[in-house]
This record gives C-alpha cells, structure tokens and sequence, in this order.
C-alpha cells in the first residue's frame, strides 16, 4: 500500500515566522519516513507558497541565524475541492508537474494567517484533512480577548486585566489609565493576538506603561494590560488522540531565575536564566488539578487536535494564563517535552497528530 502524503507547511506571514521555521526542522528530522511520505511546503513572509528544501539542517534554529523560507520562484499549486487531491508545483520557468495526491497537512505555522483560523478555513474549503485545532478555536484562542472571555462563561480562572484598543488610547489616553488602576503591579503588557512573547512588557510602574504600549501596539491593535499573578508557571500539554480520546501529559515548569519573564530569547535562543523542568515537581493532588483545568480549557474553546495550556499554579490554586493551538513545537519546546515526560515520543506524537487528521478525513 502506498504510504501517506503529508504535506508539512511551515513559515507564514507573521512574526513567528522563523519560530515556524524551526520548528519544520525537527519535524523533518523526526517524521517516520517508514509511515509517511512528506512534502515541504514553506509560506513565506509575503504570502507565497514554495516547494522548501526536504533538509532539516537548513532550517536548524542557532542566535545569530534564525531560519526563513525565502523565495525560490516555485508556486505551489493546491488541489481544487470539486477535483482530486493532486498537489502540484510550478517551477521559476513555468512548468507544471505533480507532487502527489495529498492525504494529510501538517501546519505548524504560528501567528497570524496560521493560528488564527484562517489557514483552517482555508484547508476546510479544499477538503483537505489537516492536523491540529480547526477554525474556531484557532480564532479563540489566537485573540487573547477573547480566549479569556470564553475561558470566563465556563468558570475557569483567569488573570485580572483590561484590554487597550489603539483608537481609544490614541483618542483619550487619560481616559484609558483609570480603567487599569485596580490591576495591581507588576503588569504585563501584551499583544491580543501575537505569540512567542513577540510584543511583550514587564511593566513595574505606571510610567512605564507608554514605551510598553507601543511595543505592543506595533505588533497588534488590540493589548492586554494582565495583572502579574504570584505563583508557579506550569504548562499542561492536551492531545486528541485518533480514538478521539482527549488526554493531558504530565506538567512542566518554567522556573526563572534571573530573567524578568519567559521572553522569546528564553524560550528559543537558549538565553540565561530560565530552565524547563519537565515533569515539573508538584504533588499529585497539584498535578491532578492542572490536568483536570487544562481539559475544562480546552474543551472552553471548543479544542481539536492539540493545545498548550499556560497556568499560574497559585496558593489558592491554578490560574489560566493563556491558551495556544499550536504551541512550540522544537524538539525543546515544552509541548513534546511534556508529551516525552509522559511517554510519548517526539516522533510517535508527530504521528498521532497526523494519524488524528488522516481518521477525521
């Protein structure tokens, strides 16, 4: 029989764009060639569609080189929803040939026009079956906002805060300061809609609001001012499993030592200061509570495929930070590391994700 057709999609328009680049490597790395065979497709920053190099190593993630899909002149040409599932290339000089019937897409972009619902919705008019969330909680939970809103209707705790729009501080930013006054210090200053930690501020006093607005405001119009919460940063990894089971790995931890927050260069350029202890130490009453929350978030949003699901382990108990529908996803990123703590490996979750979506088509 012939194996599977997986088209692993990576790159995008945002700026998660080299994360998404990296993250390509290890899955390249790692896919079981044995099971499936896989066609690199890059997005690059201004939105075309490229036949990518199947090399891992070309898109290796180092500090003073971040990987990118850079034009090569190819266009891929994706199947039509009323025809065959054909995928097809044009090349710099025009000609046309076939790459394959695809059977599955793994999209491991980040950001915005990847992790926002409309990549999802783009696949669903295709009919291509495709890993990971689908439109609605992609959108959900892309708009910090509105994550949190809906994270609130279920009764799941989260982190007091007030959302910025642009217009209204621009307009009257007196107006704006009164409504954060409640919010005790140190507050966090982050984009609605951006991931990564691209945008965000620690902000210990109210005169440092303004330089952190515009940080934010530079990657979105829409900001989260969130009060900082006293307790443990945990993240919980959730899965639906191709039986449609849906399962939460063991907890890890980010403990910080003398870095303010878990910033990009933290999390992807091995800066100092910050470790990710996967199984984190807590008791099974603890570890219970955030597992059980982490499955009450996701099923919030309306989840499919995968999530990562930030906390606050608090004296009082666990706090929602935030949602992401498709996390990290390096072979040291907190997701996998939490799925190998729990048994699964970086290769054999690939392939749930992809055997998930291949059972849903």
């Amino acid at each position: 029989m012939d194996k599977p057709v997986v088209v692993v999609l990576f790159g995008g328009r945002s700026s998660e764009h080299s994360i998404s680049s990296a993250t390509a490597g290890g899955v390249l790395g790692s896919l079981d060639r044995e099971r499936y065979r896989v066609i690199p497709v890059g997005l690059t920053r201004e939105g075309a569609f490229v036949l990518e190099d199947d090399d891992p190593d070309k898109f290796a993630l180092v500090a003073d080189h971040l990987p990118a899909v850079v034009d090569n002149g190819t266009r891929i040409i994706w199947p039509e929803a009323a025809g065959d599932r054909q995928l097809r290339v044009r090349d710099a000089v025009g000609a046309v040939r076939e790459l394959g019937a695809v059977d599955a897409v793994l999209p491991i972009l980040h950001g915005s026009h990847g992790e926002d619902g409309t990549i999802q919705g783009f696949f669903d008019t295709l009919e291509l079956a495709y890993a990971g969330g689908g439109v609605i909680d992609s959108a959900l939970c892309m708009d910090k906002h509105f994550m949190k809103v809906a994270l609130q209707a279920d009764g799941i705790p989260v982190s007091p805060g007030v959302t910025v729009r642009r217009a209204d501080w621009n307009e009257d930013t007196d107006a704006v300061r009164p409504r954060l006054a409640h919010l005790e210090l140190p507050w966090f200053v982050k984009p609605a809609r951006a991931g990564s930690s691209v945008g965000v501020s620690k902000v210990h006093s109210a005169d440092e609001l303004d330089a952190a607005l515009r940080i934010a405001f530079d990657e979105d119009d829409k900001v989260l001012v969130e009060q900082g919460i006293v307790g443990r940063e945990v993240e919980v990894g959730v899965l639906e499993g191709r039986d449609g089971v849906v399962r939460a790995s063991l907890p890890g931890e980010i403990v910080l030592s003398s870095r303010e927050f878990y910033d990009f260069e933290g999390k992807y350029l091995g800066g100092d200061g910050v470790d990710v202890v996967c199984p984190a130490d807590m008791t099974d009453a603890e570890i219970e509570a955030v597992r059980a929350m982490a499955l009450r978030a996701f099923a919030a949003v309306d989840g499919r495929g995968l999530a990562r699901v930030d906390f606050f382990l608090t004296a009082d108990g666990p706090v929602v930070n935030e949602l992401n529908t498709m996390p990290g996803f390096t072979p040291i990123s907190m997701f996998p590391k939490c799925w190998i703590a729990s048994g699964l490996s970086y290769s054999e979750l690939l392939s749930e994700l992809i055997e998930t979506a291949l059972t849903r088509r």
